[in-house]
């Protein structure tokens, strides 16, 4: 048995000084509203125009295109998040549920299914397609939720700086079960339970929010199914840059201060055999270089890109020879699309699967990888819920093609603009959404057309290997066994957002951002924070 990689003790707790905050995205906002709200004097750099990264905001004729995450899910997180900012999620956000929660169209059914807002309208949707099934699921679920009240409590918000973490009657009592979950792929966890293909890929699918595929991700993360289809999905409306503009707002409520179209350069340390952080080194946007002082550095940026670009080789935690042997997860070709006339056959989330679902991922995991051809895609239709994203009558698109992370895939573009092999991939997946979903004339409305390939990921996002997401839930680069947040070699130095813990995904940002507050409170517990604390 590997041991358990956590550094045997908590840190110490730091008094509130000064920090540095690099990276202006849904993480990076989230750590410097929290560590203000806590009394550090808070400063963040973002090389961009306007903060959000991933999340970010396309505009033009009339159309507001999320330009990243558009899946609203683990609900209790935000409203936990907003809670220690002394404030309200219903009162930052209007969230409304998806009914359907989403539709998913298949190569080899002429019908496509909807999943519904409710566990019990899900289980019935099952036992429709599949005796039993609908049982079987309700098992399925309770089993979910246990495992994801289990991840909540013990894991998720942890940063494994101590055993009780693990070592815990909760966990020892479930772990025999928790080792099978582990060792098991999702995929075969599912397939021991329901025959029907259709429910198979169902379940299976949520592996892609974790950066992975269904043969390569732990059966643990069953517990995802808990979340679409018991909770439900919500969307924000005004889309997801509404909670980029929450978290701005909270931050600047207590006092941060952002700096937008400022490039970090350079992690300042101090020399000799105990190193710790001195400051950040910026570029500013006229090109003017500065200094920013500071007590402590959180890295809010690719992690991959922090440790290799800013800091010496001798201070590196994550030098590139660990980089390479990481996964780094699937990358994507985006196209956002202002369609003349409306889109009744697409849902607010429609999901397309192909019927060699094992092909299609080993086309963008495998050991020869290539863009897939037909691929499996994510189509989202904001405006089937949201009058603010598209001019009246007209129809607004998100489409995802996940690729393999290879930045020499190409850039994206407008009008048809970008390199050859992302435009193709928007070609082909334009015609299977007009073939599957009944939308003949679909290219021919289409009146704005903006793509984006890996190596947009790279390049503006400075995205390890062109990653869409970040590295993938696989096993070894889960829980305890992903990098760590904070740097073994320079003090004072941590790292929040994807790369790191817990994982991917705007809930995951948000509790990567409170696993830096809890490092620099000294606070080793499992769970996530009190939030009846008076905050600065």
């Amino acid at each position: 048995m590997r041991p358990l990689p956590w550094t045997g003790r908590a840190s110490a707790p730091r008094e509130p000084g000064t920090v540095c905050v690099i990276g202006g995205g849904v993480s990076g906002l989230a750590t410097a509203a929290l560590l203000a709200a806590d009394g550090w004097q808070v400063e963040l750099v973002e090389r961009g125009e306007r903060p959000g990264g991933r999340a970010g905001l396309w505009e033009h004729d009339g159309y507001r295109f999320d330009t990243g995450p558009s899946w609203y899910l683990m609900p209790q997180v935000f409203e936990h998040f907003f809670d220690m900012l002394g404030t309200d999620v219903h009162d930052e956000l209007d969230l409304v549920r998806l009914d359907p929660g989403y539709r998913v169209f298949f190569e080899d059914h002429d019908e496509p299914l909807d999943v519904q807002a409710t566990r019990a309208a899900n289980e019935a949707l099952f036992e429709s397609l599949e005796p039993g099934a609908g049982e079987a699921l309700s098992d399925y679920l309770d089993s979910a939720e246990h495992v994801y009240e289990l991840a909540v409590d013990r894991f998720l918000y942890t940063s494994f700086d101590s055993g009780t973490s693990l070592l815990n009657t909760d966990v020892l009592r479930n772990g025999p079960r928790l080792s099978g979950l582990l060792t098991r792929s999702l995929e075969s966890h599912v397939a021991a339970r329901f025959e029907d293909p259709r429910l198979r890929q169902v379940l299976g699918y949520p592996a892609v929010f974790l950066g992975t595929s269904p043969d390569r991700a732990p059966s643990m993360y069953h517990l995802m199914s808990w979340m679409d289809l018991a909770e439900g999905v919500l969307y924000p409306q005004g889309g997801f840059t509404t909670l980029v503009d929450a978290l701005v707002r909270a931050a600047e409520r207590h006092g941060v201060r952002i700096r937008t179209s400022t490039t970090a350069t350079a992690i300042r340390t101090t020399s000799g055999r105990s190193p710790r952080v001195t400051g950040v080194g910026v570029v500013e946007a006229d090109g003017t270089t500065a200094e920013i002082t500071c007590d402590v550095v959180v890295g809010a940026a690719d992690l991959h890109h922090v440790e290799t670009e800013l800091l010496p080789e001798h201070l590196q935690t994550y030098p590139q020879s660990w980089w390479e042997r990481v996964d780094p997860g699937p990358g994507g070709v985006l196209a956002m699309l202002g369609v003349d006339g409306e889109l009744p056959q697409l849902a607010h989330h429609s999901l397309f699967f192909t019927t060699d679902w094992r092909r299609n991922f080993d086309d963008i995991l495998g050991p020869d990888p290539q863009v897939p051809d037909p691929a499996s895609i994510y189509v989202c239709r904001p405006s089937a819920s949201d009058t603010t994203v598209a001019p009246a009558g007209k129809e607004n698109l998100f489409v995802l093609v996940p690729v393999p992370a290879d930045p020499t895939i190409g850039r994206g573009g407008t009008d048809g603009a970008g390199d050859p092999r992302v435009e193709r991939a928007v070609d082909a997946a334009i015609e299977q959404i007009s073939s599957w979903a009944g939308v003949p004339d679909l290219a021919d409305r289409v009146e704005v057309r903006r793509t984006v390939g890996p190596q947009d990921f790279a390049q503006d996002l400075a995205s390890y290997s062109g990653s869409m997401l970040g590295p993938g839930h696989v096993l070894r680069q889960s829980a305890f066994f992903r990098a760590d947040n904070v740097s073994k070699k320079v003090d004072g130095l941590y790292y929040a957002g994807y790369s790191t813990r817990p994982g991917i995904g705007l809930p995951m940002c948000l509790i990567s951002a409170e696993l830096v507050l809890k490092r620099l409170r000294g606070d080793s517990s499992s769970g996530p924070s009190a939030t009846d604390v008076e905050v600065g």
